[in-house]
């Protein structure tokens, strides 16, 4: 087998393999009325056209936009710019290409984080949960949704907008949360069931499989009423279930966000309510700064401007 190619490495003449995201397919045709497949793939290095003329009924329909790839074929150049002459594709998965080196990481930005060594310590968390209601509640949930949580993003394009971004956000909360706790009169399980399903309804707002996009459902009711829903939900198949202790699960879920203008219906009325507030946006901000920082290219001391504080930022300093 061939070694697998970046497109950063994509070079005239080289006959390449590899896998890529298929971000965009058309069918067009040439002036003699031909068929052909106009595409556009990527990873994590970058972005090309691609073009299918041969086989084109054939290879049609072994895949869709949106779909990663496993590719072979020659790259050429046309009006001076590396474009790729497909000759095989089929659509990637981990059950069909894993034994020959896919990884969705390869061709969507993914947590620096081990997905599996991060999902252990979350559940190891839940199971360490003392109050039995709020125990059964979050970890139903989180069983059941596994698959999901595993690999989705928190968000389409702000804080922790990655595959397994999701569980990094939610398990870095949960930590903060375990850590302070002791310092304020709270309930320590209540405030880790807020942390842990604050954002559960971005499952149902945020389709990525791939690309990261809102669904329906996501446009137009959000996942503050979703979240509350499936909580809601989940709550009524747990006999017994404390129903000022599920008002305040609820509640935790509606004012997470804090404040009126960023969409959240409620502000929070109690204690373990204003740590979710506090510990979400903490832990958001400095994953956006850490972006901010981390995909500037400006040389100096700080960055440019065009992050999500609008200000210069500091960098780092160099290691000596």
């Amino acid at each position: 087998m061939k070694p697998l190619t970046p497109i950063t490495k994509f070079k005239e003449g080289l006959s390449i393999q590899g896998f890529y995201l298929c971000t965009e397919k058309y069918q067009r045709h040439t002036r003699n009325g031909d068929l052909y497949l106009d595409l556009v793939l990527r990873d994590l290095t970058g972005h090309l056209p691609a073009k299918i003329w041969d086989k084109v009924a054939e290879l049609n329909d072994f895949f869709s936009a949106g779909d990663a790839v496993a590719v072979s074929g020659v790259v050429e150049f046309y009006q001076e710019r590396p474009q790729l002459i497909v000759k095989k594709i089929k659509k990637a998965t981990v059950q069909n290409y894993g034994r020959y080196g896919f990884d969705p990481a390869l061709v969507v930005p993914s947590s620096k984080k081990d997905p599996q060594k991060m999902w252990s310590e979350v559940t190891d968390i839940i199971k360490k949960m003392k109050n039995p209601f709020l125990q059964k509640l979050v970890s139903g949930l989180y069983k059941k949704h596994k698959k999901l949580l595993m690999v989705h993003p928190a968000s389409v394009t702000m804080h922790h907008n990655f595959r397994s971004g999701f569980v990094e956000h939610n398990l870095s909360m949960a930590r903060i949360a375990k850590k302070i706790s002791p310092e304020y009169k709270v309930d320590r399980d209540l405030l880790l069931a807020g942390v842990l399903l604050h954002d559960i309804g971005k499952l149902r707002e945020i389709n990525s499989e791939y690309t990261a996009d809102f669904t329906d459902e996501g446009n137009l009711i959000g996942h503050i009423a979703l979240g509350r829903d499936m909580v809601s939900e989940a709550i009524a198949k747990i006999k017994n279930f404390p129903d000022a202790l599920a008002m305040k699960v609820e509640h935790m879920i509606l004012s997470h966000q804090g404040r009126y203008d960023w969409q959240s219906p409620k502000k929070p009325k109690f204690r373990e309510a204003l740590l979710v507030h506090l510990i979400d946006n903490l832990d958001a901000k400095m994953n956006l700064m850490e972006m901010a920082l981390e995909d500037d290219q400006q040389e100096g001391r700080f960055t440019t401007r065009h992050n999500y504080f609008r200000i210069p930022l500091l960098k780092d300093d160099e290691p000596e």
